[in-house]
């Protein structure tokens, strides 16, 4: 886990001779975010200078994977973090979490994908077989209880083999499994070394959308700053729509510097998967009940939330106006 506090702000006014009134008065937060694709909006946010644009000094906690996020902040060791539905549901659940918006759809991220040798078209083949699963992650619930059953296959049918999604690709290579369930940029490095091929991704099934969730004592705490934070994100979406290589450029940079090999091309096209779309859709709580029904039902929740106290549009709201 890494953590480092940004201080841009005092440091460009220190630089320039200019001082912002921001940094005076920015306030502190806990963020965290998975270093997988689906957290490198977040990543990008924090060395895009616009939460300091905005009054916002971030101190960073990454992890492999959103669901791990979701836990420190149940245990409020983190302040804000994104993960998608399912996971948000669990963390409302053992911690009253809040969404504060929807940051990204990812569902073109994650795919199911088999050892190349081994022929696999679909799900139903991977009967049998040792199967890599980051255990507890959204990605893993949506095959666990929908994906999986709707292929006919049964809990006992398959071989989990649970590790992060980070280790899977060395253990496609090592033939320890024979499937991963994985996101990017890890899919797109096991295709282009050619471990691997797609059974399918999840955008047909789940467009999975990411939630930026908070603790309920921070956003009562700093609702103004929440407001803030959120405009910091619409700042940050105009890059992701309009300045494609900046933004691929600073991922890329992420990605080989943790030993990664990739041409910038085939990584291009891994962050041209993410949706990035700050926003809270009208339609969200159907989305979130139909999530919550299932978890209900293979018995991980004990209750349907309170969408009222769980899903906070207004801080959105303000932030847009």
């Amino acid at each position: 886990m890494k953590r480092r506090d940004f201080l841009a702000a005092t440091g460009a006014a220190a630089l320039t001779g200019v001082h912002h009134p921001a940094a005076a008065q920015a306030t502190a937060v806990r963020q965290g975010y998975q270093t997988n694709m689906w957290g490198m909006p977040t990543y990008y946010l924090l060395r895009s200078g616009a939460l300091e644009k905005h009054g916002i000094k971030a101190e960073e906690f990454a992890v492999p994977s959103g669901n791990i996020t979701m836990q420190q902040m149940v245990g409020r060791q983190v302040d804000l973090g994104t993960y998608a539905g399912p996971s948000f549901i669990l963390g409302h659940a053992r911690g009253q979490l809040v969404a504060i918006a929807q940051i990204e759809e990812v569902g073109k991220t994650t795919r199911i994908m088999a050892r190349k040798e081994l022929g696999i078209k679909t799900v139903a083949q991977l009967k049998g077989l040792k199967i890599a699963n980051q255990t507890g992650s959204s990605i893993s619930q949506v095959f666990v209880d929908q994906i999986a059953p709707k292929a006919g296959l049964k809990k006992e049918d398959w071989q989990e083999v649970r590790m992060n999604v980070n280790d899977m690709v060395a253990a496609m290579a090592a033939k320890t499994v024979d499937a991963m369930i994985n996101v990017e940029p890890y899919n797109a490095i096991a295709e282009a070394d050619g471990l691997a091929t797609t059974i399918m991704n999840y955008w047909d099934v789940d467009r999975m959308p990411v939630f930026m969730a908070a603790t309920p004592e921070y956003v009562e705490k700093n609702p103004d700053a929440v407001v803030r934070y959120l405009r910091a994100w619409l700042d940050v979406a105009s890059d992701f729509k309009n300045n494609r290589k900046k933004v691929s450029d600073t991922i890329y940079a992420f990605y080989t510097s943790k030993g990664y090999k990739m041409s910038p091309d085939t990584f291009a096209k891994a962050v041209e998967t993410i949706e990035v779309a700050p926003q809270f859709p009208a339609d969200v709580k159907g989305y979130m009940q139909a999530q919550a029904q299932v978890l209900l039902r293979e018995k991980k929740i004990k209750e349907i939330p309170d969408w009222a106290k769980a899903l906070r549009p207004e801080f959105m709201q303000k932030a847009r106006s």
